[in-house]
């Protein structure tokens, strides 16, 4: 019975050993955060090379990369983000590729010689869609896992030069930062797994983050700082309009075509592609022999190109194959194994092929999904922008019909 009783209150001390530590853990990442998030609050201007990368699920390499020299100023007057930012061309820091100051963002079209201007009244969203720069990023989340009382679990590890910080947050809704924290609400487009990831790596001799990797289920980015100076400037006079660049077309975000001249295509010749599906079959367009062909480009990182599966797969059956066939082509996944992945996820058979080359340039895609219907000569006759489940069904079996004279 002494050796029972012993072994318990063994036990029991073990528990609250465990305990304690657990909790002196917690309040010693705490106080690390602390300590990175009143640093980040130091900074009232950043200039800083930018290296940013994305994945598609069930990719091994990313989908892009691209390197920009960027301008960041704190901005307590803008309620919404907090920061101003311009991002700038590596081979010219003097040309802009977007800008956001607070009142409106620019996005700059080179093909097309175009800047699109947004100031946020077209699309009412309870956030700026926009992500905003590094250390107003960083600075965000830190305060979040600081201050939340939802269900998270936090990490801080020492390692050589570096400190690893990695926030997971755990919820039946994905949390997002466009400044402060934002909950995306329940949302057909991004079903599954809700937990969201949050890496953030500091450098010892300053603790001050340098990248930061946020992972959700639909996709995965990386963001990295080098040469970086602190409160060289001021933001005094900055606008984004400073930053246009003379002989430039500007447009406002809503108002026509405004990311290129895609509509153009309606009435010419599809151009042509030979392209590999996920089960390695090589498909080309003069091979499609039916009367009309629908394409859609899509990407596996996209909500409403998930969305549109169950009609495409429905709309697959519904005509018989010398009057209609269908391809869905992959742009952003840069691997067979990111289409055989999601084909096998969302159980769909038809032609899913890996865009190569200049595709999507030549039918002037910047955005997922877009559906391009030809007839029997490969003429465009319609093309359809985004997905919305009933309405752009409707839309795409009526243009069908029409071509069919159904």
């Amino acid at each position: 019975m002494k050796i029972s009783i012993l072994t318990v209150k063994a036990s029991r001390l073990v528990m609250v050993l465990t305990i304690l530590s657990s909790c002196s853990n917690h309040g010693n990442n705490k106080m690390y955060l602390g300590k990175v998030v009143e640093n980040l609050e130091k900074i009232e201007s950043a200039t800083y090379w930018s290296k940013g990368e994305a994945w598609a699920p069930g990719d091994t390499a990313a989908s892009f990369v691209n390197v920009h020299y960027v301008r960041e100023y704190n901005n307590p007057a803008d309620t919404t983000i907090g920061a101003s930012y311009v991002k700038l061309l590596p081979e010219d820091t003097t040309r802009m590729t977007f800008c956001y100051d607070g009142c409106m963002r620019a996005s700059v079209y080179e093909d097309t010689k175009t800047i699109v201007v947004d100031s946020f009244s077209v699309r009412k969203l309870p956030f700026r869609p926009l992500t905003p720069p590094f250390f107003n990023y960083a600075k965000n989340i830190l305060r979040y896992a600081l201050t939340t009382g939802d269900s998270i679990s936090l990490r801080v590890e020492e390692q050589d030069t570096s400190t690893y910080i990695c926030l997971t947050i755990f919820g039946t809704r994905q949390v997002e930062f466009f400044g402060k924290h934002f909950y995306i609400e329940e949302n057909p487009y991004m079903t599954g797994e809700t937990t969201s990831k949050y890496e953030i790596w500091t450098g010892k001799s300053n603790d001050l983050p340098y990248k930061v990797r946020r992972e959700m289920a639909h996709d995965i980015s990386v963001e990295s700082v080098s040469k970086v100076e602190l409160n060289k400037s001021t933001i005094k006079n900055f606008k984004a309009s400073r930053y246009f660049m003379p002989g430039y077309e500007i447009r406002k975000y809503g108002e026509g075509n405004n990311t290129g001249d895609m509509h153009d295509l309606v009435g010419k010749r599809a151009p042509g592609w030979t392209l590999k599906d996920a089960t390695g079959k090589t498909i080309s367009l003069d091979a499609l022999k039916s009367e009309v062909v629908m394409i859609q480009f899509t990407s596996v990182s996209c909500g409403p190109c998930k969305a549109s599966i169950p009609f495409l797969k429905q709309l697959g059956s519904a005509y018989n194959k010398e009057g209609f066939s269908f391809v869905a082509i992959e742009c952003t996944g840069r691997s067979m194994n990111a289409l055989i992945s999601y084909r096998e996820r969302n159980d769909f058979s038809y032609p899913f092929l890996l865009s190569a080359g200049d595709v999507a340039r030549d039918y002037q895609v910047r955005s997922f999904p877009v559906f391009f219907i030809l007839d029997k000569n490969r003429i465009i006759r319609k093309v359809i922008r985004g997905y919305g489940t009933g309405s752009t069904d409707q839309e795409i079996r009526k243009a069908i019909d029409e071509l069919l004279k159904i």
